[in-house]
Parts: structure tokens; C-alpha cells; sequence
């Protein structure tokens, strides 16, 4: 996990972890500005963080080091999920001038309450009971920078408790926003010529529970299409599987413009783990899902977040989550070697040896590597459109790259697939039109 860097004058973001949170960094960087912070002397650093893993907070505590060397004169800001659920572990940092939860960030007053330096580790500190919050507003966003691929926020918080997730404390409860401002917000961001939308959130089939009538993730894709036709191609962030209402299925099946493809909160695949780790799945499920879609959709495409080492997990379940890899047809795999998060139960289990979780860890990432390799083989020959990011590179329908010889960030490529680098599909010939 990385941090990524954007920019204008007077203003840095260091943003880590979710695409929710490369969203919410658009939308402080606005308010930011508005706050007047890119005319303060020395400009002003703001740090996104993550707290998923112990190493995205260790990277994210580094970065602040380093912003801090490189400027002396800046202020620096901290927010995120790990600035939420360990505000004065931060504010303890001489680096850090500011610390803001995860509503505070979004809104300008935050950063007009910008202290002035030396100030004590309470006056540093404006983080509130993210519990509290019970509704998440609409934020206006008209671009991404450097993107051709927009995200949208339509829902965040968590409800569930899983045994290893710090996240519902970083985020709060399950809240929705409106299907009206997200249609609005998909309208501006269509208009300012993005050729996808990708729709996230933490909890992202839970969408619309909190909302009048109860609308599911399914009808709000549906509406979308419908009331924005110009939108060439609509996507989805993570799901979780079993929530996936009978409106979304019928989606995956029917709306061309909806992308074959489904990022997979699996965790694991063998079943005490499941239960240790209070999912609501079985392995059984996993596979019944994939194969359900994949005769409604025969060209989706699958990737999955799947943990290695969760505490008294054994050689044989481990092995389970191997093999779920091929039952589910897996070919997009983000592996995450267990880190126990302070606070969680799953931390105070008998752990794994490190050493062990890590050699899991790259046998995962190795499965999924060839995995990977047999979907790109599977796809030379076939004409694929491509939908161009930057500097030749895009991504298909499938979310595979792909190199490109021509076209602007926005436009889709259609091509024949000539072959592939093990990483990115390779182009014999390509034809542009407008997204």
C-alpha cells in the first residue's frame, strides 16, 4: 500500500489506501482551498490515511516524517481512518499540526480552525464520535485529478463487525447517499467528459438501508443507467457477495454498460475462518455466487480481497483459501497477510507465526499471478474495448490493462488483442471513438 501524491499550489495531498478515500481527497483539496489554505506561507500538507493494516499506518507515520523534512515551513494536517481511531497517536507527533476525523475533513471550517504552531495535543485534535454521524452528504466533485475514471461515493460506514476490521470505527455506521445526488454527481462528472464511473463505498451492497423505501444497490445501478444514457460505462467497487440483491443481478445480466467485472470481499475460503473472522458467507457461497453470475454474465471477470494468516488459521485451511482461487475462477487477487488491529478481536486470538503468514501470503500472491496469466492468455485474439487512462495505458471492459498506441484519457479504444506482457494486454490494431 502506497501513498499517492496530488497537488496545486499552496496544497499537497498524500492520500493511502480506498478508492473511497482518492475520492474524499477531491473533495478536501476544494475544501482546502476554500478554507484559503494554499495561501498560507509555507502551504499546507494533508495526509489521507489508512488503517486497513499496521503497515499502511506505519507508511502513513513515515510520509508525515518525511513531509516534515523536506518542509520545514508547511503545516501539516493529518485525517483518515487511522487519524479517526488514534487521533492522539498522531497529534503526538511533532510533524503534526492538525489532526481532523473523517467527517471533519470534508468540510472547509476544519481547516479555518487551522491552530497556530506550539499549540498543547488537545487544541491539535478535532476528532468526533464518527458512531454520531447518521447521514453522509452528496459532495460535488467535477473531476479526479488525472483520471479518465471517476469515483463516486454512494455509501459509507459499516454495520458488521468483522473479527479483523478496524474500519467501522475509522468510518462510522452504514449511511447512503440519496439516489438523487448521486445521479446528479454522475451527470457533472459525464459532463466533464469521464468516460467511466466507478461507484464505492466501505459497505457498498449495503447501500440505500438507511434511506426511504429501502432502495438497493441494484435499483440505484438501474436508475443511473437510465437517467444518465450518456454514460458510456458504469462500474463497481468491492462487493459483498452475499448481499447482492435480485435488481443487481439482473443488472449484471441485462445492462451492457454495467462492466463485467466484480471485486469480491471473499477473505477466506475455508469455513471456521469465515466463522472465526464473523463473516456472513460460507465457501459454498462464494463458489454458488461466482457461478450463478457467470451464467448470467459469461464474460465477467472476478477479483477477490482474500486474507493469508488469520489467527489459528492451519496448513489446511489455508489451503482452502488456496483453492477457492480456481473454484471461483478468480483472476484478480489483492492478498493481504494478516495484521492485527488494536482493538479487534481477531488481535487477541492465538496469532500465526509471522513467518508463516508471510510465506502464505506469497503463495496466495503466486496462485493468483498465474491465475492472472491463464485470463490474459484466454483473451489474445479478442477484440477488446479499452478504455485510455494516460501515457498508452487503459483498461478493458474486464478491468485487464491494457497498452494502447493512440487516444486521450477519456476516449475508448477498440482493439484486437495481439498478445500480452504477463501484466497488460498488447494491441495489433486499435480504432478510437469518443466515450
Amino acid at each position: 500500500m502506497s501513498g499517492a501524491r496530488g497537488s496545486e499550489p499552496g496544497i499537497d495531498i498524500v492520500t493511502f489506501g480506498c478508492r473511497l478515500n482518492a475520492y474524499e481527497s477531491e473533495v478536501m483539496r476544494r475544501e482546502a482551498h476554500a478554507a484559503g489554505l494554499d495561501a498560507l506561507e509555507g502551504g499546507a500538507i494533508i495526509v489521507n490515511t489508512c488503517a486497513v493494516t499496521g503497515e499502511a499506518v506505519r507508511q502513513a507515520r513515515q510520509a508525515i516524517r518525511k513531509a516534515r523534512r523536506e518542509n520545514p515551513a508547511a503545516r501539516i494536517i493529518v485525517t483518515g481512518c487511522a487519524a479517526q481511531t488514534d487521533p492522539a497517536g498522531f497529534a503526538a507527533m511533532d510533524e503534526v499540526d492538525l489532526v481532523l476525523g473523517n467527517e471533519e475533513k470534508l468540510r472547509a471550517h476544519s481547516y479555518r480552525a487551522l491552530p497556530d504552531f506550539g499549540v498543547n495535543l488537545f487544541e491539535k485534535v478535532r476528532v468526533n464520535d464518527i458512531m454520531e454521524v447518521r447521514e453522509t452528504a452528496s459532495h460535488m466533485v467535477d473531476a479526479i485529478e488525472g483520471r479518465a475514471r471517476a469515483f463516486v461515493q454512494v455509501q459509507n460506514g459499516c454495520d458488521h463487525r468483522c473479527t479483523f476490521c478496524i474500519i467501522p470505527y475509522g468510518r462510522g455506521n452504514s449511511r447512503s447517499v440519496p439516489m438523487g445526488g448521486v445521479v446528479e454527481q454522475v451527470k457533472r462528472l459525464v459532463g466533464n467528459g469521464y468516460g467511466e464511473v466507478v461507484l464505492t463505498g466501505v459497505d457498498l451492497t449495503s447501500y440505500g438501508g438507511d434511506l426511504p423505501g429501502s432502495p438497493r444497490l441494484g435499483r440505484l445501478v438501474r436508475t443511473i443507467l437510465k437517467q444518465v444514457p450518456d454514460l458510456a460505462r458504469l462500474r463497481l467497487s468491492s462487493i459483498d457477495s452475499i448481499e447482492a440483491d435480485d435488481e443487481l443481478m439482473e443488472a449484471i445480466a441485462t445492462e451492457a454498460r454495467l462492466m463485467p467485472h466484480l471485486h469480491l470481499s471473499l477473505q477466506a475460503g475455508d469455513d471456521m475462518v469465515l466463522k472465526r473472522m464473523k463473516r456472513r458467507h460460507l465457501r459454498d457461497d462464494s463458489i454458488r455466487f461466482c457461478e450463478d453470475v457467470r451464467r448470467l454474465r459469461p464474460d465477467i471477470a472476478f477479483g477477490a480481497d482474500i486474507i493469508a494468516g488469520f489467527p489459528t488459521e492451519t496448513e489446511a485451511m489455508f489451503q482452502n483459501s488456496l483453492r477457492i482461487v480456481e473454484e471461483c475462477g478468480l483472476t484478480h487477487l489483492h492478498v493481504f497477510p494478516f495484521s492485527p488491529r488494536e482493538g479487534t478481536p481477531a488481535a487477541r486470538m492465538p496469532q500465526v507465526d509471522r513467518r508463516i503468514v508471510k510465506e502464505r501470503a506469497a503463495r496466495l500472491r503466486e496462485a493468483g499471478e498465474r491465475a492472472y496469466r491463464r485470463h490474459l492468455d484466454g483473451l489474445v485474439g479478442t477484440r477488446q474495448r479499452v478504455l485510455v487512462e494516460q501515457d498508452g495505458i487503459g483498461r478493458t471492459e474486464g478491468f485487464v490493462l491494457a497498452a494502447v498506441a493512440a487516444g486521450r484519457p477519456g476516449e475508448i479504444a477498440e482493439v484486437t488483442v495481439s498478445g500480452h506482457d504477463g501484466e497488460r494486454l498488447l494491441a495489433g490494431d486499435g480504432a478510437m471513438q469518443a466515450a
